[in-house]
């Protein structure tokens, strides 16, 4: 059996100088065998918060994983007056040069979502709450409206 290095051609049995995931964004390798995103900005790593959507027969509530962060590192706004975006930042813990770091796992950086609100939304009324790390935004829906129905007397 023939250990090929890396880059030289490919041997199936040969894992050990194999990366499956070289060059891919989100690959363990040379990264210290985590999935920690292999850049060095930090707008990245954080960039896909988890939200959850919901419609309830009041309002549309969305619900964000935002675990470490205060109210004041999260922005919700409303633009063109439709568009809900949530954003905020996640600052990296500040390093010594005594620190010896094993493992970084948790992310940090910048992070927006934004989602196009429908029709029914009454964006003037939006509301949101952050409790134990989660953010809750409501927009309250209008009424549905009921038809007009109008009797017609018939006449003969």
């Amino acid at each position: 059996m023939s250990l090929i290095p890396r880059g030289t051609g490919f041997d199936p049995f040969s894992f050990g100088f194999w990366d499956p995931f070289d060059g891919f964004p989100l690959g363990a390798g040379a990264a210290g065998g985590s999935l920690v995103p292999r850049t060095s900005s930090e707008t990245a790593a954080f960039a896909g918060a988890r939200i959850d959507w919901k419609e309830t027969p009041e309002a549309h509530v969305f619900k964000a994983d935002v675990p470490g962060l205060k109210k004041e590192e999260v922005k919700v706004e409303v633009q063109d007056g439709n568009v809900l975006q949530i954003s905020g930042e996640r600052s990296k813990d500040q390093e010594e040069k005594t620190d010896t770091w094993h493992r970084v796992e948790r992310s940090s950086g910048k992070f927006m979502r934004r989602f196009r609100l429908p029709d029914n939304a009454k964006v003037e009324q939006v509301k949101a709450a952050m409790e134990n790390g989660v953010l809750t935004v409501t927009v309250p829906k209008e009424e549905a409206k009921k038809p007009d129905v109008k009797s017609i007397e018939i006449s003969g």
